[in-house]
């Protein structure tokens, strides 16, 4: 695909998740006021458990399913072969619940979280996990533009809804799970219309052959089995955070941990919407053998990608407690502690994502595992000793504790992976080290004094939203004015900024 249309497709889902953005910053600022720490705790515990769960029943073949797609879209075997395999994993995971339940395990499993909950939870995670994967083929097929729209609708709607309940104050644990159902099953059948109306999903596919099904399974064997370890691995260490933060703070500290977790993604929401179409790139360049190619999206995109989410995280680390009251009031304030050190996470969560697509794209799925499966068991003892109360050995930190091992352990696994990555690709593994720093550093320097500015200003700062959000336009300017004079913050050069600019006149 020429590079203008790459950048065109990136543009139109940047400007779509723009007002996207602001909706899920309205709804994020609604739920945890209107659960309350422990509910919602609760919700993201049990929801973490059974992502774990799928991510690792998946292992890996959702990122196979959609490389294979993007460079064979025209195979619909492989969509019936892959939604087949959807099904076995979902019946799995309920019968997986059934059997905890019957056995009395949930207990010890879920702590103190009721049975109805348990499936609905479950329920939850087969359905987002649908609606990904659905997803990623409106982007594998090309129809990102129609399913930006799409989401942006979903949005609106789940807004909506969310005011509704808080309004009537109906928002409780079992409605918000019936809220989640809503908006993700409205969004699973727009995709499906979707690509039905752009000829794809054609009925007469969905019968496959013994030789069919034995042919998808060798390759979606051999594409994912190196990362089967790594799914095991993933599985236990997801779950173990999360478990022990719950069974050592109990609910509210995991409601703190959740939403500053929560307001870290929603500073990952631009860089991710690049993350598929990234792949599709990389998957195309590399099964043409075209590592130039690839050395130069790498080279174009990723430090850029990296600057944006450095842009929002350090606004956000350095405005915490404003941040905490404004999304979930003053039940929340002790979190404002964890969301500093969490708001640096989704900075290297873009690097990862964006850096792993390389890995997948070019088949180094086993590279790709052995990194992760060590940084992961790495970090099991960090978290217990982060976590544990001092009768155990630990230091007794709660979400604070879970909080600096994320982000500490995802910087120094995301530069491992980068360090394989600019070898393949013959780039300057130091060169993009000291960009990190760098930008990181810059951004926050002008927010720290953007900030301060603004605080030392008494008509501004005697209202928390309005205080932000000056700081936030100010903190704006300073760096679009380094953007222009210094680009290299953001990766780019002069003639990058001069180009964009002309687009944005031409939109």
């Amino acid at each position: 695909m020429p590079e203008d249309s790459l950048k065109k497709r990136y543009f139109y889902k940047l400007s779509t998740n723009l007002f996207g953005l602001v909706i899920n910053m309205a709804t994020q600022a609604i739920i945890p006021r209107g659960l309350g720490p422990k509910a919602y705790g609760d919700f993201n515990f049990l929801t973490n458990f059974f992502n774990q769960v799928i991510a690792f029943l998946d292992m890996g073949t959702s990122i196979g399913f959609y490389t294979k797609l993007s460079q064979r879209p025209k195979e619909l075997g492989l969509v019936s072969f892959y939604f087949y395999f959807m099904g076995i994993v979902s019946a799995g995971v309920l019968g997986f619940v059934a059997i905890t339940v019957v056995t009395s395990i949930n207990t010890s499993i879920w702590i103190e979280q009721e049975v109805l909950y348990i499936y609905m939870a479950a329920i939850w995670g087969i359905l987002m996990w649908f609606s990904q994967i659905l997803n990623q083929m409106i982007d594998g097929y090309g129809l990102t533009v129609s399913g930006e729209k799409t989401k942006i609708l979903q949005k609106a709607l789940g807004l909506i809804l969310i005011l509704l309940l808080y309004g009537f104050h109906q928002l409780n644990l079992i409605n918000f799970f019936y809220y989640n159902y809503i908006i993700l099953l409205v969004l699973a059948g727009a995709f499906i219309w979707i690509m039905q109306h752009n000829g794809y999903l054609i009925k007469d596919v969905w019968r496959l052959s013994w030789e069919q099904i034995k042919r998808y399974l060798k390759e979606f064997y051999q594409y994912s089995h190196p990362l089967f370890s790594y799914a095991v691995v993933g599985l236990v260490v997801g779950i173990f955070d999360r478990w022990l933060l719950q069974v050592y703070s109990g609910s509210i500290q995991q409601g703190f941990y959740s939403l500053s977790y929560q307001i870290g993604a929603i500073c990952f929401l631009f860089t991710s919407a690049m993350t598929p179409l990234l792949i599709r790139e990389f998957s195309i360049a590399y099964g043409q053998q075209d590592l130039s190619e690839m050395a130069r999206l790498f080279r174009r995109y990723i430090p850029l990608l990296y600057s944006i989410a450095a842009y929002f995280s350090c606004f956000i680390a350095v405005q915490s407690d404003k941040v905490v009251y404004i999304f979930g009031g003053d039940k929340f304030k002790e979190s404002a502690g964890v969301l500093t050190i969490m708001a640096f996470y989704p900075i290297h969560q873009t690097y990862g994502q964006l850096s792993g697509s390389v890995f997948y794209a070019t088949g180094q799925t086993a590279l790709y595992r052995n990194i992760g499966v060590i940084f992961m068991l790495l970090g099991l003892p960090v978290t217990y000793f982060l976590i544990a109360p001092p009768d155990n050995m630990g230091l007794n930190m709660g979400a604070t504790g879970l909080a600096v091992k994320m982000v500490v352990l995802q910087f120094i696994g995301v530069n491992v992976q980068l360090y394989f990555n600019a070898r393949l690709l013959k780039l300057s593994f130091g060169r993009y080290l000291g960009h990190q720093i760098a930008s990181t550093g810059c951004f926050l320097i002008l927010s720290t004094v953007a900030v301060f500015i603004v605080n030392n200003l008494q008509a501004i700062n005697k209202n928390i939203l309005v205080s932000f959000l000056s700081a936030g336009f100010l903190y704006t300017l300073t760096v679009a004015a380094m953007a222009y004079y210094k680009p290299v913050i953001f990766g780019l050069k002069k003639e990058d900024i001069k180009s964009f600019v002309n687009k944005l006149k031409g939109f």
